[in-house]
């Protein structure tokens, strides 16, 4: 330790702290306008700059690295000169029109001059103008040159941070600009980050231009609804209307960073798209009624179907506490374990338990990254969940964080990562266990029963494509690092293999402990509250804290706390579910806040389960094409209308706020699963969010001792709660056979997550046309080229969009967002079958194909 004297105080830093950070911990307000804490310093715009004994001139504080005994003034009368010398230069050119701008009331630069600057001004001429009217960069971002004050923050949170590199200048000196490439930011993230960090007013959002001042603004701190990187975020309303998002430097894992689902996708609550009242069908048709008839005939259909089976689909974007009743209503009022949260994939809970129990780390991101070797498997971490990807960045840039990469689609992380294995879709299994055979066999290992004695034969070698590197490779940096981090997309359990891959992973996690590497685990939701949803139990085979359902002793302490027995056999999930409807044997399905008619990868087979259903209720803030094939639809209070709970994919469970009243006749989701309970004659006890976060705290091992008080501004973490490993290593898969027909694939896109954020116009002005993405190889076979309007065909439907060539992308993959509803995506789909063999050509052409050459031509 190194002991520092700060104007009079001395404290002791570690090696390599910098004077700046010495003074902010004692307190002592040094100004700054280049230096971003996630940044490394610029010392470029002078203001913290001190006086340091025995040093001739005035050093800056922010790259100046603290040295044992050294002795350091920062308020003495050369600096307060310098001070408001630097702010006078930069007044010289500066436009004082704080009245009309939108930074004005939270700009750095007014309150600097206000506590530092001059009284009077020492500059006549006139003032430098770069452009007489603001420049468009955008749909979401404008900016006023003339405001910057060549701070660069923008410039070096695009590219050092976002990696999007959007954002440089011209020129050099005081004539330096910040600008997009001629003038347009038309290909970036549209992340708003760069608006965020900036001081002043000359990157301004859009959307919130000349709508309020800050004065103005009821903030409310919350969490974003949009992924399961659970970032921070502070939402500003005016009057109770949606008007803005921020966020904060020293809150949540985002440390003040968001994506751009996250500072411009929040709009969507706003969406007109709202269930204004309960509705019933008569006549085929969806008929508005007010509560009580709602009421009414919906106790007449449940007693008219309670013979059969029940179901219920909850969405993973909902708080904690109305999962958890959700699934107790399930149990306890309509006997059944027929519970799922996912309308896309199937959890198998006998592989997704042990995993969860014995290597899930619910620990901070930012620690579990800080290991030596971080392996990311499976989806597209760019566009899934990118604020995890901006800090897996900086951990590969700034601490030198091993990136290890192993994925079917290629994303920009890629460019950090020392090691990029690309797989086929589903062949994730074949490729991890020839990672786990090359782990065994460099170290010597003898694993229990003889596991992978026969690797080679057992598997084969997987195909390496190209430019990419193989098992091998990947094998060899997870040997020579020291601790490892895995990062698992759940976009994974899309796959029929998706046990295979849970199995594999399960194995090298096992042998990464065999040698040492103390191994971390954390899955990459999609959704907001994923992880929320397996530990509140919303799984047919799974109780709240991820105890099995077949467990006597979870289900009798649960049974004695609800005051209701639990079924003992485990239940369906939503595919057995809706096949079970098909069969004539479901009576009432309930369906909460999601829409599989658009999600469920196969849609014909969804429509003719649904419309099987004797009773289909759904509960949901927005009219969706589920809603509309329902007997009794329940409108509910959406995201920001009512408060709760999320757990993110660190296990971080946070504090999700209401920041404006539930719209027309919505009534908040417990109110409604309570009001469902009532109407079998059984109340559910306790029903307000608070009493049920305290009996989740009680009853759920992880949850246990937390309390609603004690989440603060970065909520809390749950805990482990170890499962006892599996003695046997499962056996390795045979590697797929290569594939002679182009695969479809689906997933998130950078601008949408899920189907939820297709209702912000917002989103919707800087979000891609839907689109079909190929290599540059298959497009030159084909002789299509970019921005085609191209039809995928399979043998299940069809599908026309743009054409997107995007030349890091495998040979032999198709993929198109499923994100928007228009397209009917999963119409091209069959349940079991993933990914999907399809045809791929030019609209408006009627064209053959070579197969073997699968060179197409135009006849």
């Amino acid at each position: 330790m190194l002991k520092v004297t700060i104007d009079e105080q001395t404290l002791e830093v570690e090696a390599g702290s910098t004077v700046l950070q010495a003074a902010q911990r004692l307190g002592i307000d040094v100004p700054t306008f280049c230096y971003l804490k996630r940044l490394p310093p610029l010392a470029s715009c002078r203001m913290c700059l001190v006086e340091i004994e025995g040093v001739r001139r005035l050093q800056p504080s922010c790259a100046t690295a603290a040295t044992d005994g050294m002795v350091v003034r920062t308020n003495t009368p050369l600096i307060e000169e310098t001070r408001s010398s630097m702010l006078d230069m930069l007044l010289a050119n500066h436009p004082l029109d704080c009245p009309i701008c939108d930074k004005g009331g939270e700009c750095e630069l007014q309150d600097m001059v206000m506590a530092y600057g001059p009284r009077e001004s020492q500059f006549r001429d006139d003032k430098r103008v770069f452009h007489s009217e603001d420049i468009r960069l955008s749909p979401v971002i404008i900016m006023n040159v003339n405001r910057c004050i060549q701070c660069q923050r923008c410039v070096r949170m695009c590219e050092e941070v976002v990696g999007a590199v959007a954002l440089g200048t011209v020129e050099k000196g005081m004539d330096t600009a910040v600008t997009g490439f001629e003038g347009s930011l038309a290909s970036c993230d549209q992340c708003g980050n760069c608006v965020e960090v900036c001081p002043v007013g000359a990157l301004m959002s859009f959307p919130y231009r000349y709508k309020a001042r800050p004065w103005d603004l009821v903030e409310t701190d919350t969490v974003c609804p949009h992924c399961g990187t659970g970032c921070q975020l502070t939402v500003g309303t005016r009057k109770g209307e949606f008007m803005r998002v921020r966020s904060k430097w020293d809150e949540g894992v985002n440390h003040e960073t968001l994506c751009v689902r996250g500072r411009f996708g929040l709009d969507f609550v706003a969406s007109r798209d709202r269930i204004k009242q309960p509705m019933i069908r008569q006549d085929g048709a969806l008929v508005p009624v007010s509560w009580e008839e709602a009421g009414d005939y919906l106790r007449r259909r449940l007693l008219a179907v309670e013979s059969k089976d029940a179901g219920g689909l909850a969405s993973p974007r909902l708080p904690n506490e109305v999962l958890y009743q959700f699934q107790k209503l399930m149990r306890t009022v309509f006997r059944t374990n027929n519970i799922d949260c996912s309308s896309r994939w199937a959890a198998p809970f006998d592989t997704l338990g042990p995993l969860l129990g014995t290597f899930y780390s619910r620990t901070p991101l930012d620690d579990v990254i800080g290991n030596d070797c971080v392996l990311v498997v499976g989806g597209n971490i760019t566009e899934e969940n990118p604020v995890t990807e901006y800090l897996l960045r900086d951990g590969a840039r700034r601490r030198q964080t091993g990136l290890l990469m192993l994925s079917a689609r290629p994303s920009r992380l890629d460019a950090d990562a020392r090691v990029v294995v690309r797989v086929s879709p589903g062949g994730e299994a074949a490729s991890l266990a020839a990672v786990v055979a090359g782990l065994v066999a460099a170290a010597g290992l003898a694993l229990p029963g003889g596991a992978f004695a026969d690797i080679d034969a057992a598997i084969g070698r997987p195909a390496v494509g190209a430019g990419s590197d193989g098992p091998d490779r990947l094998a060899a940096a997870l040997k020579e690092g020291r601790s490892v981090t895995v990062l698992v997309s759940v976009d994974l359990l899309r796959s029929p293999e998706a046990r295979a891959t849970l199995q594999q992973l399960n194995n090298l996690l096992h042998v990464l402990r065999l040698l040492g590497k103390g191994p971390a685990m954390q899955f990459l939701f999609d959704r907001a509250n994923q992880m929320g949803a397996w530990d509140m139990g919303v799984l047919p085979a799974a109780l709240p804290g991820l105890r099995a359902v077949a467990d006597d002793a979870a289900r009798a302490t649960l049974a004695r706390n609800w005051g209701a027995e639990i079924p003992s056999e485990p239940g369906a999930d939503l595919d057995a579910m809706l096949e079970l409807c098909v069969g004539g044997r479901i009576g009432a399905l309930y369906i909460v806040g999601t829409d599989p008619l658009v999600a469920y990868p196969d849609r014909d087979f969804a429509t003719r389960a649904l419309g099987a259903a004797d009773l289909l209720i759904v509960q949901d803030a927005f009219l969706t094409d589920t809603a509309g094939m329902a007997e009794v639809v329940l409108p509910a209070a959406g995201y920001g209308e009512e408060s709760g709970t999320f757990t993110n994919n660190e296990g971080r469970i946070q504090n999700v706020r209401k920041f404006r009243e539930p719209v027309f006749e919505a009534r908040g989701n417990l109110a409604i699963v309570d009001f469902v309970a009532a109407l079998r004659n059984q109340a559910l006890r306790p029903s307000t969010q608070a009493e049920i976060f305290d009996e989740i705290a009680r009853l759920v091992p992880a949850y246990q001792g937390l309390t609603q008080d004690g989440l603060g501004a970065d909520g809390a973490f749950t805990k482990a709660v170890p499962t006892l490993p599996a003695g046997m290593l499962p056996a390795p898969p045979p590697v797929p056979t290569a594939a002679d027909r182009l695969m479809l694939i689906t997933g998130d896109c950078l601008f949408h997550n899920g189907y939820l954020s297709e209702r912000s116009d917002i989103l919707n002005t800087v979000a891609n046309d839907p689109y079909v993405a190929m290599s540059a190889q298959d497009t030159a076979e084909l002789g299509l080229s970019d921005g085609d309007q191209v039809i995928v065909r399979s043998g299940q439907g069809e599908l026309t969009a743009q054409l997107k060539v995007d030349r890091r992308f495998p040979k032999g993959l198709v993929f198109v967002p499923e994100n928007y509803r228009a397209l009917r995506l999963n119409s091209l789909l069959r349940r079991g079958e993933y990914p999907c063999a399809v045809e791929v050509q030019k609209a408006h052409a009627t064209l053959e194909v070579d197969r073997p050459s699968r060179i197409w031509r135009g006849v």
